[in-house]
């Protein structure tokens, strides 16, 4: 038995066997087999959503786009794009080396100086639910080509390779928030869905992240789902299972036109927060 099998000093963990031949999954992988669990069960997302930590990685956009799938995703901002209207070109072959591949003549920037559509105010009482007032904020509908190291290597190999491929570049749509007093924009959210598709439903569908924090905070708070105290992964999974059915039910007695429903602000917000 090697050294790393052996416990260390002072009582330490231990390194089980066949741990060095364990690789952590990318988060986007089992976020994709989720999505395949549901179309098991026939259950369909209409738009899928989800933060950053997803909307950067061009693997996840290629596996919902592989399934048919919408999404609005959120993006960094730190990314890197081409205009929408950048067209590639040929270099001239010298013929002493090997040929280049397409390049575009237009410079390829941060989403952040990239955004420079025109910005239409948004009202919507749902752009942040159980916050008094109507929220407002302006919004701009883009079309851009993403340029980083991920979304060219996809693109080559959709293309048949670096040699084959014709230099063009997907063209999804970029929407981006830039609130009335602001110098620069505070959010970018990258979609499939066409340019044409209302504002109003791209941000409903963006700012959709809000709800399903609130969901949470009420699954923890509200019906104890952070209040497990067992050992078992059985115990847990039941535990689980029943905060979400309890959720799941209140969320429908509260949607119900018949229940009443108490005047509290917590329940005032909850009727807003529906996600299915």
């Amino acid at each position: 038995m090697s050294q790393g099998h052996h416990p260390t000093q002072g009582g330490g963990p231990r390194r089980e066997r066949g741990s060095s031949e364990r690789r952590d999954l990318e988060k986007w992988r089992p976020a994709l087999g989720l999505l395949d669990t549901l179309t098991d069960w026939q259950v369909r997302a209409s738009v899928v959503v989800a933060d950053a930590g997803y909307g950067v990685s061009t693997p996840f956009r290629l596996g919902l786009e592989q399934r048919g799938l919408s999404y609005v995703l959120a993006l960094t901002g730190k990314e890197v794009a081409h205009p929408g209207n950048a067209e590639p070109h040929q270099p001239a072959y010298g013929g002493l080396a090997r040929r280049r591949r397409p390049v575009t003549a237009l410079r390829r920037e941060r989403l952040g100086p990239r955004s420079r559509g025109r910005f239409r105010p948004v009202h919507r009482g749902d752009l942040a639910p159980g916050q008094q007032g109507t929220m407002a904020s302006r919004f701009a509908v883009l079309t851009v080509r993403p340029a980083g190291e991920q979304p060219l290597a996809a693109a080559q190999e959709a293309g048949g390779g670096r040699n084959r491929w014709n230099g063009v570049l997907p063209t999804p749509t970029l929407l981006v928030e830039r609130p009335e007093g602001q110098d620069a924009p505070t959010g970018y959210w990258i979609s499939n869905l066409p340019p044409s598709t209302p504002v109003a439903d791209l941000v409903r569908w963006a700012k959709m992240r809000w709800r399903i924090e609130h969901d949470y905070r009420e699954l923890r708070h509200g019906l104890g789902l952070d209040h497990f105290e067992g050992r078992t992964w059985r115990g847990r999974h039941h535990h689980v299972t029943l905060v979400t059915a309890a959720q799941a039910f209140l969320t429908l007695r509260r949607l119900d036109p018949k229940a009443h429903t108490p005047t509290c602000p917590s329940a005032r917000s909850s009727i807003s927060s529906r996600t299915f």
